[in-house]
């Protein structure tokens, strides 16, 4: 079992895939837990990382196709939204 907090922005700490059968609890910043799966946390990753190579006009595997002088080091995140009582 992870166990992950939630911060004071309403995100978590992820920077990879989790299994997907893993349970996970997620402390939110209400006092409030919620148990997930490994592969829901992974929609919410994803989501997040589709939306981040959007706002930086990343294509769809992360590169970039402006010129080289470049303002983010990595093409990842690390940082997923999450909200209490959101769906298992």
């Amino acid at each position: 079992m992870i166990t992950l907090q939630q911060d004071a922005d309403g995100f978590v700490r992820m920077n990879r895939h989790f299994p997907a059968k893993t349970p996970i609890v997620i402390r939110f910043t209400d006092g409030t837990t919620g148990e997930y799966t490994g592969a829901r946390l992974n929609e919410l990753y994803d989501a997040a990382l589709a939306t981040f190579r959007a706002e930086n006009r990343l294509d769809a595997k992360g590169f970039s196709r402006s010129p080289a002088k470049t303002v983010h080091p990595t093409h990842n995140v690390e940082f997923v939204p999450v909200q209490s009582g959101m769906a298992p």
